[in-house]
């Protein structure tokens, strides 16, 4: 695949065929896709946990009145006991990947440590764990019309209802995901 064949930064949408529990309806962020593999972050599978739990086992103390009552969400089924945050670009974190001009993928306390205290992005998802495919993996279940692409939007990741994250990435690009059949996607 060439530079231009990448799927950074864009959301994949789970085909409503796709069994796998890990994937079943999901919008995943492609934060990363290169010759060696993808990373990227499920954001429309919600856990019960809350911020607040997190801050209590890390032992970070908390100021901003809102911060405790945030979703976790299951970003995949990969290092499940470790912490992603995709928020909006700004601040000086220890542990940053920039995914575009607009976000960035952070791995460390420190932000989580602002986040508690107020001073956190913005906009932030946080999830505990992630997807991750090995070299040719994501491009061949593309292929076998597993997932469909779609242009990143932030009100999206950030603003839409859980619920509505999968349907709503397809409608970016017209498409009724309730309504399609298996052979439909990329061919």
């Amino acid at each position: 695949m060439n530079q231009g064949s990448y799927f950074n930064n864009q959301f994949i949408i789970a085909m409503p065929t796709l069994a796998d529990r890990n994937f079943f309806h999901t919008v995943t962020f492609l934060c990363q896709h290169n010759e060696e593999g993808a990373l990227g972050i499920v954001i429309n599978r919600a856990t019960d946990m809350k911020l607040g739990e997190i801050f209590s086992q890390m032992e970070i103390n908390v100021t901003s009145p809102t911060a405790s009552q945030q979703p976790v969400y299951a970003g995949g089924p990969v290092q499940q006991d470790r912490g992603f945050v995709i928020h909006s670009r700004g601040g000086d974190w220890n542990a940053t990947m920039p995914i575009s001009d607009n976000i960035s993928l952070t791995t460390s306390r420190d932000i989580l440590e602002a986040i508690a205290a107020g001073e956190g992005p913005e906009h932030y998802l946080i999830a505990l764990g992630y997807a991750g495919w090995g070299e040719g993996q994501l491009e061949k279940e593309f292929l076998d019309n597993a997932w469909l692409n779609t242009p990143f939007s932030s009100q999206i990741l950030f603003d839409t209802p859980v619920s509505q994250r999968w349907s709503a990435a397809a409608d970016q690009i017209g498409i009724n995901i309730n309504k399609l059949t298996t052979p439909a996607g990329h061919g």
